[in-house]
């Protein structure tokens, strides 16, 4: 029971002040004078941070099992490594602009984990035979930590895509500026120089964008591959095949196979970067069937991840 209680206040907690940071962030974006307010919003996600950890922590003593057997504690986790993503970029880079993306993505998961659609898998239970390794630990985390890194750099390259295409609209007006006012030639070249000013920074937000969304998904690739891997030997060992053409297997495949083809575009210079962006967009929306809608189905050898949509 006081583990349970434990459990109830640190949840709690943890989307408290992520509701606070994304306060913060939203008073920090209408005024960027206020430097400490940014600071504290980054001290607030180390906060959510050790109160994720004191959760699973306080799971698995209680449990006696890796806190990842349902999608509950796998949410929890994957909030967990949000935040993991978050602390990283920010002690490498004190200005952290991946906390637009991570902040976000915890409050989103922690939201869905804490509400009544999961309240009957909230309670922990003795783990079916198949998880009943010491390749739990190996195969679930990699594979929700691997998530976790491409879910943020999907939408770094989503942001990508959307400032691009803003871009190409701008350019469109500054053509048609200059058939209009090409005669008011002073007005002109004030309005040039604006313009040019502004593409240059804009320029130089979408390469940062860029650079970040490729190292994040190379680094999410990498997890993936050792989840996929370390699952096909546990699933060798626990039903005596490595592969089972199970759904979640087979759409762990198609994701891997389209962040495969991400990293084989975005290394061809020949490429502009939206191209890349658009398979990393495609590999987004692909995460979330492989993650949370296959779990929609309840059926294959992954369906002890199951849940019905019912509230209480």
């Amino acid at each position: 029971m006081i583990f349970l209680t434990l459990e109830h206040i640190l949840t709690h907690i943890s989307f408290s002040i992520v509701s606070i940071v994304i306060i913060i962030y939203l008073i920090t974006f209408f005024s960027d004078e206020i430097i400490k307010l940014y600071d504290s919003s980054e001290k607030g996600m180390i906060a959510t941070f050790l109160c994720i950890t004191g959760f699973l922590v306080t799971r698995w003593v209680y449990s006696k099992h890796f806190p990842l057997s349902n999608l509950y504690e796998s949410l929890i986790f994957l909030s967990w490594g949000f935040c993991i993503i978050n602390i990283v970029s920010y002690c490498k880079k004190k200005q952290n602009y991946l906390s637009v993306i991570t902040t976000p993505s915890v409050i989103f998961t922690q939201g869905f984990a804490t509400s009544g659609f999961l309240t009957e898998i909230h309670q922990s239970e003795i783990l079916v035979p198949a998880l009943q390794s010491e390749w739990l630990i190996m195969h679930v985390s990699m594979m929700v930590l691997g998530y976790a890194a491409l879910l943020c750099g999907s939408l770094l390259s989503v942001s990508l895509l959307v400032i691009a295409f803003r871009k190409n609209i701008t350019i469109f007006c500054e053509r048609d500026f200059f058939i209009n006012y090409s005669n008011k030639r002073s007005y002109f070249l004030f309005n040039t120089s604006w313009f040019s000013t502004k593409n240059y920074y804009r320029s130089q937000l979408i390469q940062e964008l860029d650079y970040w969304s490729y190292r994040i998904l190379s680094l999410g690739f990498i997890l993936l591959t050792i989840g996929i891997l370390s699952g096909a030997v546990w699933a060798n060992e626990a039903w005596g095949s490595y592969w089972n053409w199970d759904p979640k297997e087979i759409w762990a495949f198609i994701t891997w196979t389209i962040f495969a083809i991400y990293l084989h575009t975005r290394t061809n210079k020949n490429l502009p970067p939206a191209n890349s962006a658009i398979v990393a967009f495609i590999g987004f929306l692909l995460i979330w069937i492989c993650y949370f809608g296959v779990n929609l189905l309840g059926i294959g050898l992954h369906s002890y991840g199951s849940f019905s949509l019912t509230s209480n």
